[in-house]
């Protein structure tokens, strides 16, 4: 699985913010990691220099093997707790995803013995 980190300039000011961050959203997100090609993980700060409550944003956009992206963006304080949320939130995405793709797979239907 492919992770691809993305941000503006203004969210990398603390060390190691990059590395942090994709490790938080690979550990979370490591049962799918066989059925994901790859993640996109976008942070930015909405408000720049004029800060706020909430303004650093974190979207994450995982791309199912042969299926559509799934993406979400959640809102926190911080980068790492935008990235925690987003992380915890796809995760439960991708599970009812995955969970629906295998309800909906059936067996091979058994040869009739006549």
């Amino acid at each position: 699985m492919q992770v691809q980190f993305n941000s503006d300039s203004s969210v990398m000011g603390t060390e190691n913010v990059a590395e942090r961050i994709e490790a938080s959203v690979r550990e979370k997100l490591a049962r799918f990691e066989e059925r994901l090609t790859r993640i996109e993980i976008h942070v930015r700060d909405e408000n720049g220099a004029k800060g706020g409550a909430d303004d650093k944003a974190c979207t994450i956009e995982a791309r199912p093997r042969g299926g559509k992206a799934i993406g979400v963006t959640e809102h926190a304080g911080k980068v790492d707790d935008a990235a925690r949320k987003a992380a915890a939130t796809l995760s439960q995405r991708l599970e009812r995803h995955f969970g629906k793709e295998s309800k909906h797979s059936h067996d091979p239907r058994p040869d009739k013995v006549l």
